[in-house]
């Protein structure tokens, strides 16, 4: 089971489209996925359900807050398990199985609720109450049985707050969608740093403890995906190009396929609760637009099998 969560500080980057379709391709393929959606906006959430459905099925009981709200009003690990739902209009298509944890909108407040318990009054509590918090997501995955998913696709808020931190704590791989511009490549860097830092300051905390319930993490970062491209001569443009070349230098992993911007075959999937790479449409921009997230998959494959 890969746990992949999809991260970058700058909002509308594409996290929610890469993740929906990275999980739907990975299904078609004959995969086991599972899809969690970590941001407050439920993007993800409303591009596999409708609002309806979601309002009438799940909102009260089936979301990822009613699991960070066990732990927060009484302590308790409430089951993941009892959380999955498994959407059936795109799962009609699969040859595999994609299954899904809602987010709510809500979810913004938990948050801050999640800060407060990372308070201490020793430093034995500070440490016991840091590794408890952030460890939170990595525990509900551990419930589940490995064999029960190839993937799990967490889509993660467009921050570094604690929610964020505790996805990142509980994967393997990182993958960051970036925007070839000035605002949306800036926080790379930073990002990486910080992910680093919370790395060091887990383990520390983790070797200080002497747990064996309490495990070391290792997120890797498997790449930045550009994402909004703008083709001419069947290459970014030149105002693109200077920004991909700028975190290629950076030293942090690039991934070779990217994600051209199609505003007419990305607006309308969540719709229709079918993402854009399962459609079969002809015309050759449908077809590039869906060759490119095919291609995506793949070197996804590839890069967390390395």
């Amino acid at each position: 089971m890969k746990i992949v969560s999809v991260i970058n500080y700058k909002g509308g980057v594409g996290k929610t489209t890469v993740t929906a379709n990275l999980a739907a391709e990975l299904a078609f393929r004959g995969k086991s996925v599972l899809a969690i959606d970590l941001d407050p906006q439920a993007s993800l959430t409303f591009s596999f359900v409708t609002v309806d459905e979601w309002s009438k099925r799940y909102e009260q009981e089936m979301t990822i807050k009613n699991w960070y709200d066990a732990f927060i009003d009484k302590d308790t690990d409430l089951d993941l398990k009892q959380l999955i739902c498994r959407p059936q209009r795109v799962n009609s298509e699969m040859r595999g199985i994609l299954d899904l944890v809602c987010s709510h909108l809500a979810l913004i407040n938990v948050d801050l609720e999640l800060a407060t318990r990372l308070v201490g009054g020793t430093q034995r509590d500070l440490r016991n109450n840091y590794l408890r918090v952030h460890s939170r997501l990595r525990q509900g995955l551990d419930s589940l049985s490995r064999a029960d998913y190839d993937y799990v696709l967490i889509d993660c808020p467009p921050n570094f707050n604690v929610v964020t931190k505790t996805a990142i704590a509980a994967s393997d791989f990182l993958l960051v969608p970036t925007k070839p511009d000035y605002l949306s490549t800036l926080g790379i860097e930073q990002l990486d740093k910080h992910v680093k830092e919370l790395v060091r300051t887990y383990n520390e905390y983790v070797a200080d403890a002497g747990n064996a319930d309490s495990k070391a993490i290792d997120p890797k970062i498997l790449g930045v995906l550009f994402t909004m491209i703008q083709i001419r001569n069947e290459q970014p443009i030149s105002a693109q190009r200077q920004y991909i070349e700028q975190v290629t230098r950076l030293g942090v992993p690039c991934f070779d396929c990217f994600i051209r911007e199609n505003k007419t075959s990305y607006s309308d999937a969540p719709e229709y609760g079918i993402p854009v790479v399962l459609k079969r449409v002809s015309g050759k921009t449908y077809t590039d637009v869906r060759t490119e997230l095919e291609e995506l998959t793949t070197e996804l494959i590839r890069r967390v099998s390395e």
